[in-house]
């Protein structure tokens, strides 16, 4: 019996979902368009909030910031589900490795008691920090308009309970269990913290979504991550405690990725009207005081009297920044 094997090509009656086809036309869609584009709810609601009687569930109005098109805030990286969690496991494995390499070779035990106890007095109750950071990208993602930024949003909250895990982790390498108790106390109580920890409690009850974007994902973290991740681990570094510095690496690589996702959110947002512009500058230069009022007696711990100098460096780095973005600060 001789078996004839034949290739039949079969024409696809469509390319993609109608919802991307109104989009980008009849044209084969990525996977991140699929998840990202035209699925923003706008009709058949239930009934309105008892809580806001005056707008809808997802509305526009929950935010100064006006948009012609709220797709326009796509994320650079194309991040859906899937691309997400494969990019935070490669980084997973190779924080693991680092820790794994610490406790193995008893690393932690030839850090200096001088790094090790900075370390312990200023990273460590940064994941209380790291939570308020996940609470407002959650509220966020509940509240804000437009899946390409809500979705992003998600996932950058649950990257800053990941960073609050690695500080944890931290805590325990350095100090063990009691360590955490100890930044918790300092958080509570202690007079280095409570500026750091009345900015991070006035941004949870904010109530304009963008706002707390920029607020928190902008400013706070782009202050706080440079002089954290970048000067203070330059001095663990170069002061015998390259083993923080290896501990923090997921830290560091975040902030430079995460960074790109926020400057082209702010940088369309600002674009789209001189009014857009004007409430971003404003909301940047309240809320860069604020934040560098609650990072000063953190960075005068961090690097003694070299404090002002590293200050204002960030500063001039974060401002130039906001110059490439267009915004008037």
């Amino acid at each position: 019996m001789q078996i004839d094997l034949r290739t039949v090509s079969i024409k696809p009656l469509r390319n993609t979902f109608d919802h991307l086809a109104e989009r980008f036309g009849d044209k084969p869609a990525s996977r991140y368009q699929e998840g990202s584009y035209n699925i923003q709810q706008e009709s058949i609601f239930h009934y309105r909030p008892s809580w806001d009687a005056d707008r809808v569930l997802f509305d526009k109005k929950r935010t100064q910031i006006q948009m012609k098109d709220w797709y326009a805030l796509k994320d650079p990286r194309q991040f859906y589900y899937g691309a997400y969690t494969i990019t935070r496991a490669r980084q997973q494995d190779a924080a693991e490795s680092s820790f794994d390499m610490i406790e193995e070779r008893g690393l932690a035990d030839l850090i200096p008691a001088e790094q090790k106890q900075i370390a312990l007095d200023v990273l460590v109750p940064m994941r209380h920090a790291e939570w308020g950071g996940n609470m407002g990208n959650s509220y966020i993602s509940a509240y804000g308009y437009g899946t390409v930024i809500t979705q992003a949003c998600l996932y950058h909250a649950m990257d800053h309970l990941g960073v609050a895990q690695y500080l944890t982790r931290i805590g325990l390498v350095l100090g063990g269990p009691e360590a955490l108790d100890t930044a918790k106390a300092a958080w509570m109580d202690a007079a280095l913290w409570q500026p750091m920890r009345q900015h991070v409690e006035n941004l949870l009850v904010l109530e304009d979504w963008f706002e707390i974007f920029v607020a928190q994902n902008f400013v706070l973290e782009g202050l706080s991550y440079p002089m954290f991740y970048d000067y203070l681990d330059g001095d663990f570094s170069a002061n015998g405690a390259t083993a923080i510095s290896m501990m923090t690496r997921f830290m560091a690589e975040w902030a430079g990725e995460t960074g790109k996702w926020i400057d082209a959110q702010i940088k369309v947002a600002a674009a789209e009207s001189p009014e857009n512009k004007a409430v971003i500058s404003e909301w940047v230069q309240r809320y860069r005081g604020l934040t560098l009022a609650a990072l000063a007696p953190l960075a005068q711990r961090s690097f003694g009297d070299k404090a002002d100098e590293v200050i204002a460096e960030v500063t001039a780095e974060f401002n130039a920044r906001c110059a490439k973005l267009g915004l008037a600060v």
